[in-house]
């Protein structure tokens, strides 16, 4: 018994010093329950934190210790609630909290200014907080699969925003601060109830080339109507060349267009 306490012993401290030399903690399946102490006590060593797919329900307020993490992934766990002092974790680069119970995130979000990635997709998110506004450098948010009824205003000032998925929500349109977005590639809407666009969103988002609009009442009459359609499909074309005709189809309920519209 004594010998197996020892070995065991010796695991996790080879363990422990791997992650001290790597910076990488992957805890992946470990049917962990609750957050980890001994990656707490890493402290300043930490860069990736993977727990993917295991139990736990709170993330403690000692996270904020880790705050040289960069990647931070809890897909697919049991997670109600982020800790309030979020914003602590300032080296944040890469932020995946997919397939969890979240309800609310907090305002402190705001705080994580280096953050590139944010997806929050498959969760029971109704708002996004305004301080979102201020996430200078995130270029990749997914909230799809929540019960979004509409974006912040303050979406408008994430200005390198490159990605938008929004997918599978209540929302019934986009607030016209989206149209601020140059550097908006694609954005992603399928299965909302979205009967109109900001008037002005192909004629100012000049990099948008694929908009998605899958399962929704918007009209294909309303879209090439809008100011710089035929920019924006001179883009889609360009991009997508000789697959143009197979990806739009019109469905008997509106728009729908593959891939790209």
């Amino acid at each position: 018994m004594g010998c197996y306490s020892s070995k065991n012993a010796d695991s996790k401290a080879s363990r422990v010093a791997r992650w001290q030399s790597t910076g990488i903690v992957a805890l992946r399946d470990s049917k962990l329950k609750t957050f980890p102490d001994e990656v707490l006590d890493l402290d300043r060593s930490v860069r990736t934190l993977d727990l993917t797919h295991n139990k736990i329900v709170d993330i403690p307020m000692e996270v904020c210790k880790l705050i040289n993490m960069q990647r931070l992934i809890l897909a697919d766990n049991l997670i109600e609630r982020l800790p309030m002092n979020l914003g602590k974790l300032q080296s944040l680069k890469v932020m995946m909290l997919d397939g969890n119970q979240i309800t609310a995130l907090p305002d402190e979000l705001g705080q994580l200014v280096r953050l590139e990635r944010l997806s929050v997709s498959r969760n029971l998110l109704s708002s996004l907080p305004e301080t979102i506004g201020s996430l200078r450098n995130l270029f990749l948010i997914n909230v799809s699969n929540n019960k979004l009824k509409s974006l912040p205003e303050s979406i408008g000032s994430c200005f390198s925003l490159e990605e938008l998925q929004a997918n599978d929500n209540l929302m019934e349109g986009l607030p016209s601060s989206v149209c601020n977005l140059i550097h908006l590639k694609s954005l992603c809407l399928d299965n909302n109830n979205i009967g109109q666009l900001p008037s002005n969103l192909l004629k100012d988002c000049k990099a948008l080339h694929n908009v998605s609009l899958h399962g929704n009442p918007i009209i294909m009459d309303q879209f090439q109507q809008m100011e710089g359609f035929d920019e924006f499909e001179g883009r889609r074309k360009k991009k997508f060349d000789k697959q143009i005709d197979s990806n739009v189809m019109i469905g008997s309920k509106g728009l729908d267009e593959g891939v790209d519209l």
